[in-house]
């Protein structure tokens, strides 16, 4: 058998998995994150529907998801729903913008998961 074929198959094998793993801890922070926002965790898992929600933790109506949808629009949004989602949660901007919109996994596994309280400002 040809090594390089092998070599392409464990890596997209373990790529694979490293995705599904990432994926489960990302929903258990999300999960946590909504529970502590006063929403049922399971709209976490549920794609589009936890945009929703998400826009509605960042105290914006929900109907400002749609712009997740158009192009170039959606990063500038995504900052504002990060930096004010960090703001009902006592975080400042900083940490928004680079933890909740950089590197939302451990943004919000911090928030999920530390002493930080919902409270929409």
């Amino acid at each position: 058998m040809d090594s390089n074929l092998i070599s392409e198959q464990i890596f997209s094998t373990s790529s694979v998995v490293l995705t599904i793993i990432y994926y489960v801890i990302y929903a258990v922070t999300m999960w946590k994150v909504f529970v502590k926002a006063g929403y049922p965790g399971i709209l976490a898992l549920i794609p589009i529907v936890n945009w929703v929600f998400l826009v509605k933790i960042a105290g914006m109506s929900g109907w400002f998801a749609l712009l997740y949808l158009i192009p170039f629009v959606n990063i500038i949004f995504a900052i504002v729903v990060a930096i004010k989602e960090g703001k009902n949660f006592g975080k400042g901007g900083a940490f928004s913008f680079f933890l909740l919109w950089f590197l939302p996994f451990i943004g919000h596994l911090i928030i999920g998961f530390g002493s930080a309280q919902y409270k929409k400002v």
